[in-house]
This record gives structure tokens, sequence and C-alpha cells, in this order.
């Protein structure tokens, strides 16, 4: 019996203004319009690399209310940084965090949270070597 495999993830994030939602994720956080759907547009689609996200307008996004997600990135601090040359509001600074990720969070206009982290490099166990 073959054990699936999970190849990537697609969430839904729900917006109010979807023209000002592509605008924001394509113009500010560097994605590119995948897909549109409806006419007026009411779901389109972003991508940048392997991460894909849907958004739709809110009346069809259920349930309602905002979502967080967590985005694991290369280079978290060149990202950062274009996003402060963008002047995206910043709204937990980056830092080296605890549970061992470097990052830091965005909210985007319809009040969902983007978190970028990156994993720290982890420190090598130097007591059993010889």
């Amino acid at each position: 019996m073959k054990t699936p495999r999970f190849h990537s993830v697609s969430p839904f994030l729900g917006v109010e203004d979807l023209p000002a939602a592509l605008t924001f994720y394509c113009d500010q956080l560097g994605f590119a319009l995948a897909w549109e759907w409806g006419s007026p547009p009411e779901l389109a689609a972003v991508c940048r690399d392997e991460v894909e996200l849907t958004l739709a307008t809110r009346s069809d996004a259920k349930p309602g209310g905002i979502s967080r997600l967590y985005l694991h990135i290369d280079a978290v601090d060149h990202y950062h940084a274009q996003l402060q040359a963008k002047g995206v509001a910043i709204t937990v600074a980056i830092a080296d965090r605890p549970y061992g990720m470097r990052d830091f969070s965005i909210t985007d206009p319809a009040g969902n949270v983007l978190c970028f982290g990156q994993a720290l490099p982890q420190p090598t166990d130097v007591a059993g070597a010889t």
C-alpha cells in the first residue's frame, strides 16, 4: 500500500477588496498573479516559488475572520529589507526566536497575518566529538 505524500498547501485568505489585495501581494510582497475567477473576479491566486495563496472576497470566505499563515523562506533578512524598502508595515519585528526560527510578521490590508521565518542554525553537540 502506497503512503500518501503531501506536496504543497494552498490556503484561502478572505479579503474585502480583491483588487487591492492583489496589488498588495504582487506589488509589495513580490507574488505573481496565477489566475482569477469570476466576472468581476471573486477569487484569485498569487504565487511565489512553491507557495500559492488563494484570495477570496470576504463574502465567499467561510467562516469569516482573519487568517494567520507561517511561510518558511530562505534569506529572511533580505526579504525583510525588501519589504521595508517598499514601505510595508512590519507588525512584529524581525528577531531570533526561542523556538529556533528567525522571523517577522506583517498584516495584509484585510487583516490577515503573514509571518515569514527561516530556521536558525542548530548548535552541534561537540561534547561527544573526539
